[in-house]
């Protein structure tokens, strides 16, 4: 197991480990041409979760971000063409279709209503706030009488 997705305890799994659930590495790679599943970073804070997609190449208008049934799900689809003609024949063309989806079921304690997503230099970011009482709360001293 990575170290980032230990368990806190023997008993209590961590928030991340129910963000993936069991087997998300499975879907991580594929063989398949034309499909291309880019680097995800996972990030947890006390106030949210942090998702960040690594995919040079591909613009804000290549990605769809759906909710569905508590599962959150990044997708993109986009072809890339290089034509070369000469007098009506083709004398080279390239082209390339890549696509990717990646799913991911959300533990109960995130804000659905309020996750967030932009796209900057190639990352998308996606922010899953927590729930008010998902958060870890300090230490509450208790006084003796």
């Amino acid at each position: 197991m990575l170290p980032m997705l230990r368990k806190t305890s023997e008993s209590v799994p961590s928030f991340i480990d129910e963000f993936f659930g069991k087997d998300w590495m499975d879907s991580v790679f594929s063989d398949r041409p034309g499909i291309s599943t880019p680097a995800v970073n996972v990030k947890e804070t006390n106030e949210d979760f942090h998702i960040e997609v690594a995919a040079p190449g591909l613009d804000k208008k290549d990605f769809k971000v759906d909710l569905e049934n508590n599962v959150l799900t990044i997708s993109s689809e986009k072809e890339f063409k290089d034509e070369q003609k000469e007098e009506g024949r083709y004398m080279r063309r390239e082209f390339s279709y890549t696509s990717f989806s990646r799913s991911f079921t959300l533990p109960e304690a995130v804000d659905a209503e309020k996750i967030k997503a932009k796209h900057k230099d190639g990352i998308l970011l996606i922010t899953i706030p927590k729930r008010e009482e998902a958060k870890r709360k300090p230490p509450k001293q208790i006084e003796i009488s």
